[in-house]
């Protein structure tokens, strides 16, 4: 496809999703809808990805800025419930999926079924996690589905990679299915890890905020593809990346971190805009390419309605026979004197939340037109224009169908957390007094001590507007006091607010690593302390010009 054509879908589908945003639309639904109607309008060209371009270029990112705003906290502690729908859902949808696919439809044998079975296998959270976050769903459901969609396209890519090999009869770096399983995990973790660790030493020796900014922005395209050079899961080297800078993400610069939060959210709009346009788009050829195996479109649709059936169907039925068997364990425990672990579950009513929070994506239609044309010895690969058709109506049916309808759900069923806004109000409460405390231990160093290169009275003069400055800060939460901050503009009050920050900044830090604070909470109040950072660092850049 040629590059202005790709820069005009990209300009209809910003401006496609920027009318949806303005009439409280959902976004992916109306863009994809869009995308399926313009498919068939005269004139506007076929639009085709190379999928490692797909998978190569718009993934990355995407799970990288997930990753970098992901609390690590948060994923270790819903470790159990992510795996179960990240890993052994993904292999369960698969097989699930692919016997039933050989059964009902005569164009694919068993390899190429489990083939369409690791396709569709793998929710995308975006759609589902935007729906969450705009109608306050619980931090722990959010958490779910957000670790959920870092780990399941590296097990469904995984499962692809498998299935299309045994049907070509192409070679894999290793035999065992559980050992390349275990490579792609340990391989894709380490580079991750190390890449990160080479970012975050380069970033604390430029000190230059345009350059950090640029390396955190190469930093997983190139944890990706150094992965999958070597075989290994490019997913989980960019999620690993993610996770280890975002960890560390206080010791970044200010003026960094505030770029930084300015360049994600941007980018995760434009390629998410493109993403479910592109899915649209596809509607037309897919159509063709059904005619030009000779396939009957009708009953190939009517196939795959069926399969979307067993994709919608599987995820509930999982999570909640999963749900009655962890029950049934824990009601054992108990009444054999023992606690089990992951004594607090979710109700039946998060529960079906998730379960109906299974919408496909791009990974879904990446995966469809990655599947090879012929087999080693020439054939061609049974069933490929089913396989493609099939993914685009599981991936478009699912958000049009879960999509629509998981609003009005989450409205329907109270999956409020009681004990969560009150969790939420002690974290930020205690991050205020861990934020007075260090400010008040800094300025009683300062008023015994003093500072050097300046006279003790000038100290003096400024230490009590610091600490109303500090004292207002935290009453409000948020609000500054612009008079009084305007009436200190003297080096040496800048000075002090300067390093009260820093101080309330390390103590903050230190409360999140001891497990006292938590680490989504403390990224709120850090994005505060940034602020007025920024505008200190502003006023003595004009005071010197």
């Amino acid at each position: 496809m040629d590059g202005p054509i790709l820069l005009l879908v990209v300009i209809a589908a910003v401006a496609v999703a920027g009318f949806a945003k303005r009439l409280d639309l959902q976004v992916p639904l109306v863009l994809v809808t869009v995308g399926s109607i313009a498919s068939f309008v005269p004139g506007v060209p076929h639009i085709t990805l190379a999928p490692d371009l797909i998978l190569g270029a718009v993934l990355p990112p995407l799970l990288y800025s997930a990753a970098l705003d992901f609390s690590f906290v948060s994923f270790r502690k819903n470790l159990g419930h992510i795996l179960r729908l990240g890993i052994i859902m993904v292999v369960v949808t698969t097989f699930a999926v692919g016997y039933f696919a050989n059964w009902l439809v005569p164009e694919l044998t068993l390899g190429a079924a489990l083939v369409l079975g690791a396709v569709v296998a793998p929710p995308d959270a975006v759609a589902a996690v935007a729906v969450g976050r705009k109608l306050g769903l619980p931090s722990r459901m959010m958490a779910i589905l957000t670790g959920e969609s870092l780990v399941n396209d590296a097990a469904a890519l995984t499962l692809f990679t498998l299935t299309v090999a045994s049907v070509t009869g192409k070679k894999i770096a290793i035999d065992s299915p559980v050992l390349f399983f275990a490579y792609e995990i340990v391989g894709g973790v380490l580079i991750g890890l190390i890449l990160a660790r080479i970012v975050r030493f380069v970033r604390s020796r430029i000190q230059d905020s345009a350059l950090e900014t640029v390396l955190g922005l190469v930093l997983p395209f190139a944890a990706y593809l150094a992965a999958e050079e070597i075989h290994a899961s490019g997913v989980l080297a960019v999620v690993t990346a993610g996770f280890v800078l975002g960890r560390v993400t206080a010791d970044v610069p200010v003026t960094t971190r505030i770029q930084e939060r300015q360049v994600w959210p941007t980018l995760d709009l434009l390629l998410e805009a493109f993403v479910f346009a592109y899915m649209g788009l596809q509607l037309k050829s897919v159509i063709a390419e059904v005619e030009r195996n000779g396939l009957p479109v009708l009953h190939i649709f009517a196939y795959s309605l069926l399969i979307l059936a067993v994709v919608i169907a599987v995820r509930p039925a999982w999570i909640f026979v999963n749900t009655g068997r962890r029950a049934a364990s824990r009601k054992l425990l108990r009444r054999n004197g023992s606690s089990g672990t992951d004594a607090v579950g979710l109700t039946w009513r998060q529960n079906l939340v998730l379960s109906w929070a299974g919408m496909r994506g791009v990974v879904t239609l990446a995966a469809a037109s990655g599947v090879p044309l012929v087999t080693v010895t020439g054939d061609p690969f049974p069933g490929r224009g089913v396989i493609q058709a099939v993914a685009f109506v599981v991936a478009v049916g699912t958000l049009l169908i879960q999509g629509l309808t998981l609003p009005m759900l989450i409205r329907r069923l109270d999956v409020a957390d009681p004990l969560e806004q009150q969790q939420t109000e002690q974290q930020h409460a205690l991050a205020r007094a861990i934020s007075r405390a260090a400010a008040e231990t800094y300025l009683s160093e300062v008023a015994s001590d003093g500072i050097s290169g300046s006279d003790k009275e000038s100290v003096d003069a400024v230490l009590d507007r610091v600490r109303r400055s500090v004292r207002a800060r935290l009453e409000a939460d948020a609000a500054e006091d612009h008079e009084e901050r305007k009436k200190s503009v003297s080096a040496t009050f800048d000075r002090l607010r300067r390093n009260v920050l820093a101080a309330q900044r390390t103590a903050l830090v230190k409360a999140r690593d001891s497990g006292d604070l938590d680490d989504e909470v403390l990224r709120e109040v850090l994005d505060g302390l940034d602020v007025e950072e920024a505008a200190a660092e502003a006023r003595i850049e004009r005071r010197i010009r």
